[in-house]
């Protein structure tokens, strides 16, 4: 009886046991870990501003921001589903969170993060991860480019010196420090962000291991430091981790709404994100499921010890990939490096000149756009070309969710389109498949028509179907070959009802071969083939429907000759 339990109970944690860590998570770890540990450090400084400043920006104050960064990042390092992949607060889940926090108060992102990564871990045990691979080439190129000019707009402010604008859309606020700029240039700010951008696209061409981030920050921050510019800088940071504390779930059912965009969000931007990832990088590809599944515990464990929402943040991603990660361990540095700062380096890393910062982050948007890649969508088809276009706009001009719900529509209309115009009906000879001479003499001439249905027969092509196949009127019987059809829904099987009852007020006798067993199972759901079973016209073969065509064109003429006779 205990064995019966034990087999059970192995059963039921089958699905979770295939989303935990394994050994081969960081395989090539003896070769790699110098680089992945620079690459984590590279990070880490990157991930710093951001992380507070997200923090800021969602109205709950840098420190959640930051635990955010360590603990999410920590987790989702461990137990997510991709190598490259770095987790913490993004500018995405701040436009989520900001109209909660005005809602119900800061206090609200703790358990809605928690009831967010439980509704993410059950989409993994579900196995939904895999849904991804329904979204196309062209609309993840998109996202591409849309986010990385986000990311590139968000930058110039501080890249100008210039007070961020209360503009919400990131381009716009770049257009407007652009103007502050131009109306009251500062040169020593604009000398040093050219300083950071070309030291950090320039250093990896003179050695590829060279980190070229860090160096650039080091140096841009020594410059500052010797040369007394007074220019904008991380600020103060907290000195401690807030101690964890269990949330306040007295109106989680209020929240559960709020939970399912925040777990949308982030499950959707975590999957894009890796699978962005897997093209900048040799390492192996992720797996979306488990990817999901450390997103989940990720969002669960920050909600526990005070942080906000997460999700895997190309920024940080795209910055780890082209700093040479190769395992986890670089994003489980980057986080225990902020943890670190927390404790130890505040003061020294509150130094770094944000515009510093601002050009590693304008090279890091600059090289996640593959020109070679925009090239080959934009001149393949003119609907890829269009989703992709489409895809960036929006993610330019709203958000990530607006962007991939417009793509994934535009796509999918574009789709049905392509798939209406491989559906044919194609006139049949009636001499195939083993019908015999006798036979196809019987078939006087132009009585008896064929035709073959290939492609689908759906709602996008049923009416075409109809109108083809009833302007027939001048033959005795028609023949419907299904065996071709790849694919059948309710509006198709309807249409073919339809198109038997016409023909039959026409006085055209319908007869159908079909012998796909779902084709028919459809067919007699929807009601059509019952008249015709009725009067046996349902045929398993086609010579077998080309012998009955036969004797009900001979029939007649038959009778005509018996009256002839008896007329003598």
């Amino acid at each position: 009886m205990s064995g019966d339990r034990a087999g059970t109970v192995a059963r039921a944690l089958r699905p979770v046991l295939g989303l935990l860590p394994r050994r081969a998570d960081y395989a090539g770890l003896r070769r790699s870990w110098p680089r992945d540990l620079v690459a984590g450090v590279t990070v880490g400084v990157v991930a710093l501003p951001l992380a507070l400043g997200f923090g800021v920006a969602s109205g709950v104050g840098a420190a959640p921001g930051l635990v955010t960064a360590v603990i999410a990042g920590v987790v989702a390092a461990v137990f997510g589903g991709s190598s490259l992949q770095v987790s913490g607060p993004t500018g995405a889940m701040t436009v989520v969170l900001v109209p909660l926090v005005a809602a119900h108060g800061p206090e609200v992102v703790y358990p809605v993060a928690v009831l967010a990564g439980v509704l993410v871990v059950v989409a993994a045990v579900l196995r939904l991860g895999r849904l991804l691979a329904f979204v196309p080439w062209p609309l993840v190129e998109g996202f591409t480019l849309g986010i990385a000019v986000v990311i590139a707009a968000q930058q110039i402010p501080s890249g100008l010196g210039v007070a961020r604008p209360e503009v919400e859309n990131a381009v716009g606020a770049a257009a407007v420090a652009v103007v502050r700029f131009a109306a009251a240039p500062d040169w020593v700010v604009l000398g040093l962000l050219a300083m950071s951008v070309v030291l950090t696209a320039a250093l990896p061409r003179l050695h590829r291991s060279l980190p070229a981030s860090l160096l650039a920050i080091a140096v841009v921050t020594l410059v500052v430091e010797l040369s007394g510019a007074g220019v904008a800088r991380i600020g103060a940071l907290p000195s401690s981790l807030p101690v964890p504390a269990l949330p306040d779930f007295g109106n989680a059912r209020d929240l559960i709404g709020a939970a399912a965009v925040v777990a949308f969000l982030a499950g959707l931007e975590s999957l894009l994100s890796a699978r962005v990832a897997d093209g900048m990088s040799d390492v192996p590809r992720h797996d979306p499921d488990r990817e999901l599944f450390g997103q989940g515990l990720a969002n669960m464990v920050s909600g526990l010890c005070g942080g906000l929402p997460a999700t895997g943040a190309i920024a940080r991603t795209a910055v780890n990939a082209r700093a040479g990660a190769s395992t986890r361990v670089a994003a489980l540095s980057h986080a225990l490096v902020l943890a670190g700062i927390v404790y130890a380096a505040s003061d020294l890393v509150g130094r770094i000149p944000l515009v510093a910062l601002a050009g590693v982050l304008l090279v890091t948007a600059y090289r996640m756009v593959e020109r070679h890649t925009t090239r080959a969508v934009l001149t393949s088809t003119r609907g890829d070309a269009l989703v992709f276009v489409l895809t960036a706009l929006c993610t330019v001009a709203f958000d990530l969710v607006t962007a991939v719900e417009v793509g994934l529509a535009v796509a999918g209309v574009l789709a049905l389109v392509r798939l209406a115009g491989t559906a044919r009906a194609v006139p049949e000879p009636l001499t195939d498949d083993g019908v015999d001479r006798a036979t196809e003499h019987a078939l006087l001439a132009g009585q008896v028509l064929a035709y073959r249905l290939d492609g689908p027969l759906f709602f996008a092509v049923a009416d075409r179907f109809l109108r083809e196949i009833t302007a027939t009127t001048d033959v005795r019987v028609v023949i419907l070959r299904l065996g071709a059809l790849d694919l059948l829904d309710a509006t198709g099987a309807r249409v073919l009802g339809e198109i038997v009852e016409h023909l039959r007020r026409e006085g055209i006798e319908v007869l159908v071969k079909s012998d796909d067993a779902e084709h028919r199972r459809l067919l007699t759901a929807v009601g059509t083939l019952a008249p015709l079973v009725e009067r046996g016209h349902v045929f398993a073969t086609f010579p077998e429907a080309v012998a009955h065509a036969a004797e009900h064109v001979a029939a007649p003429a038959a009778r005509g000759q018996e009256r002839v006779r008896a007329g003598r």
